[in-house]
């Protein structure tokens, strides 16, 4: 599996660095989240097809512990019209809505267990028309 993670992430950086990503940019704060992010968070846009007619949004999130070295994980929540953000705040990311809602905007607190504690996570907002894509 280690030789796997390792190639899917060889796979990011190659896609990354070739100009497929068509636009990209890292994540320092949040609304509802004091402070800067204890963890790396990029968001974008990919190209799909011959001529990238469609444009994928994607949230990638590095591992918190060792990112060289941790698995990489594509999630893909399906449809119709399911968007990654749903699993990043809800499920598997870093952060999720504080509970104690008393109006006003609503904070964000960082999960004690979440999935980026060790693996790498790229959410895409799929299908088309989901999300921002």
């Amino acid at each position: 599996m280690e030789g796997a993670a390792q190639f899917l992430l060889l796979l990011l950086l190659l896609i990354s660095s070739s100009g497929v990503f068509t636009a990209s940019s890292v994540i320092r704060t949040l609304p509802g989240f004091t402070g800067e992010l204890p963890f790396y968070l990029e968001t974008g846009y990919v190209g799909v097809g011959e001529n990238e007619e469609v444009q994928l949004f994607y949230y990638f999130v590095k591992s918190q512990t060792n990112p060289a070295l941790d698995p990489l994980l594509l999630w893909l929540c399906g449809g119709p019209g399911c968007s990654g953000l749903s699993t990043f705040f809800y499920a598997s990311g870093p952060v999720s809505f504080n509970l104690n809602y008393s109006g006003g905007l609503p904070t964000l607190e960082l999960k004690k267990y979440t999935w980026t504690k060790t693996i790498n996570m790229i959410f895409i907002d799929e299908p088309v028309g989901a999300g921002f894509s």
